[in-house]
């Protein structure tokens, strides 16, 4: 059998270059009912009268999206329903049913599993979900696939290509506080690694981040705030790869540029406390951390009054200009550099 001498690295093209390339393999949809495929936070098709279904997949491995030394395995169930309900969230949907593909190894009990499920099920209660379906594996290492569909009116579905210059862009909560929680993790598990059983974590003061990375809360409330003020976004996104990540795909997808307003990103006060424990700059925290599960919208700055203070915070405007930009506290504008996590390393100048 003759070996194909053709060896591209998938770190050459990084995860965004390869899923260009597996889109232009399959070619376009060929049901007419199917009105968005890849390149989104989810998949959107027909049902009838009006409503759409809306489907997102992810997958979580651990000792690349979790660590099972400080990850309770209740809280793994929860965050795994999380990641694929923020996704259906950003497309201005409600999740409605979910499926599950578990990879178990040999290190994992039927007991470990049991409060893998607690966590699911708690969060099916919490999103008004039910879970369906699924699989069980075994596997090397413990690995979560999670499906989650969504249902919403078609006319109120959003996706990213919508912006247009002079819309706001804002986003819910506060950012880059996953990130310290994981990066205080990290390092609290390192200290006792070197130091053994007789290291004490200090997380006392640190609750809020921590809980931000292992429990993330996708914003349900935001959407439905949205729509009882009768406020449809021009786009949305979920911050899962950073909000400079985020911002970029946005302004690629609706051709657009944007400035953003260092002073005005929301960052909680503990996300701060870290970022000085670290000597880091807590807005580097807030543009690169990722795994926030916010969401990023861009609406007219008159939609924005319509909504009850607290919802959503501006944090700069859309841009006819191609060139993505940020404000420094100094009032310096600058090029918004770098990007947030990506998979494989390499480049990432395609959408997911």
């Amino acid at each position: 059998m003759t070996q194909n001498p053709l060896f591209t690295p998938v770190s050459a093209t990084g995860e965004f270059g390869l899923i260009e390339l597996l889109t232009d393999e399959l070619g376009p949809p060929l049901d007419e009912d199917i009105l968005r495929t890849i390149g989104d936070d989810a998949a959107v098709y027909k049902i009838g009268e009006g409503r759409v279904h809306v489907v997102t997949t992810d997958v979580l491995i651990e000792s690349i999206h979790f660590d099972r030394t400080f990850m309770p395995m209740e809280y793994l169930g929860v965050k795994s329903m999380a990641v694929n309900v923020s996704d259906i969230v950003a497309m201005n949907a409600r999740p409605r049913f979910a499926t599950i593909a578990l990879g178990i190894p040999h290190s994992v009990s039927v007991e470990m599993i049991q409060d893998v499920y607690k966590g699911i099920k708690k969060s099916c209660d919490a999103y008004g979900m039910t879970l369906i379906g699924g699989d069980t594996v075994a596997a090397q290492k413990m690995t979560l696939s999670v499906t989650v569909i969504g249902e919403a009116e078609e006319s109120r579905v959003v996706y990213r290509h919508g912006a247009v210059a002079g819309d706001a862009l804002c986003v819910t909560g506060d950012v880059g506080a996953s990130y310290a929680g994981l990066r205080l993790l990290l390092e609290q598990n390192k200290q006792l690694q070197k130091s053994g059983n007789g290291f004490k974590p200090v997380f006392d003061d640190y609750k809020y981040v921590i809980q931000r990375h292992l429990t993330p809360t996708p914003r349900l409330s935001a959407i439905e705030a949205l729509k009882k003020a009768n406020v449809r976004p021009h786009a949305m996104i979920d911050i899962s790869d950073g909000l400079a990540s985020e911002v970029q795909h946005i302004c690629r997808q609706s051709h657009c540029g944007a400035t953003l307003t260092a002073e005005n990103l929301p960052i909680h006060e503990e996300t701060k406390k870290v970022a000085g424990l670290f000597s880091q700059d807590a807005d580097t925290y807030a543009l690169y951390g990722g795994e926030d599960y916010e969401l990023l919208i861009a609406l007219p700055e008159s939609e924005l009054k319509k909504l009850p203070k607290g919802v959503l915070t501006q944090i700069g405007v859309v841009t006819e200009e191609s060139s993505i930009m940020i404000e420094t506290p100094e009032g310096a504008v600058i090029p918004l550099q770098g990007k947030g996590y990506q998979h494989f390393g390499g480049p990432s100048d395609a959408d997911s």
